[in-house]
């Protein structure tokens, strides 16, 4: 029986709280928003398919619990504005003492 093979981590500095961790790409505008008509409105396929940012597993997650899909995808869709969130800025703030 074959193991599973499994993903390669990267290891980097995560954009979001600096921390150097192994890193997970968060798509800006989530993949189960790409073919709603609003999206493909507002962003090209490109832009869909790439526009996203390298997190920490810790951050990543964060941010699904604290925002929706839709959410994420027109509101937050780009790291400035994910910085400006008061929400964001208080778990980065927690986050960076962890570790």
């Amino acid at each position: 029986m074959k193991e599973p093979v499994k993903k390669r981590e990267t290891w980097g500095c995560c954009e979001l709280c600096g921390r150097e961790k192994p890193l997970t790409f968060h798509h800006l505008i989530p993949r189960t928003t790409h073919r709603k008509k609003w999206f493909q409105k507002n962003f090209d396929k490109w832009e869909l398919r790439t526009r996203g940012l390298n997190l920490c597993r810790d951050c990543h997650n964060h941010l699904h619990t604290l925002y929706d899909e839709k959410t994420l995808g027109r509101q937050f869709n780009t790291l400035e504005s994910l910085q400006q969130d008061e929400a964001v800025q208080r778990f980065v703030k927690w986050v960076r003492k962890k570790s």
